[in-house]
């Protein structure tokens, strides 16, 4: 079921119209929210988006904002959204606008434009928070897979789960349907709500779903 905030409110619609349905309707936020921040490189102080903005994007910068990073956003109506949400919380004033492309750290979603990216500074971490990969334009920055873990190994005829990702390694948004159902978490994870992110990433842990600690150019 196709989960975009254009379509159906990030799943919400369908719960709406459905109440009675005996499912719960996980679209993997929390978790891919959980595997981004483990990508970033420690020690990093600041960080950009790019791309199209969105709800895991949305609590990405709201999350890294009050862990005392710097979040730079490009769209003044994002910036005015995250802004209203940070009012009166810790890193507030951890939310800039910028039009620079001097951040190392980028966190990029769909329609991150070759333009930009010939902007980057060189040594440029590219990591996405989009279902699909950016096309690898520079060959002097770092570009990350998708949100992703690396199977079990008690997991058997596991191939890779998309053609751009390595053998046996789970687009996060998978995982979190599985580990949901391993948990019988009676929740649901759409709309703009989002579940725990470090209960999430602490059950697929607990489950052998491990993080990859590569990044790859």
């Amino acid at each position: 079921m196709k989960k975009g905030e254009k379509l159906n409110r990030n799943g919400e619609l369908f719960i709406r119209r459905n109440p009675r349905v005996n499912v719960k309707l996980v679209d993997g936020s929390s978790l891919v929210i959980a595997v981004v921040l483990n990508n970033i490189p420690r020690g990093t102080t600041q960080v950009v988006f790019r791309g199209n903005f969105n709800k895991v994007a949305a609590y990405l910068a709201l999350t890294l904002c009050q862990k005392g990073i710097q979040v730079a956003i490009s769209q003044e109506d994002d910036h005015v959204m995250l802004k209203s949400k940070l009012k009166s919380t810790n890193g507030h004033d951890k939310l800039v606008i910028s039009k620079t492309y001097s951040q190392k750290t980028w966190l990029v979603g769909d329609g991150l434009s070759e333009e930009e990216q010939l902007k980057a500074s060189k040594g440029t971490h590219i990591i996405p928070y989009s279902q699909f990969p950016p096309k690898k334009v520079r060959k002097d920055c770092f570009y990350y897979t998708t949100p992703s873990m690396l199977a079990p190994k008690h997991l058997q005829n596991v191939d890779s789960c998309e053609n751009w990702l390595p053998r046996r390694v789970m687009s996060a948004w998978r995982i979190a349907g599985i580990v949901h159902g391993i948990e019988r978490w009676n929740v649901n994870e759409c709309g703009n709500e989002i579940f725990n992110i470090d209960k999430v990433w602490e059950a697929s842990l607990r489950h052998g779903f491990t993080p990859l600690m590569k990044s790859f150019t």
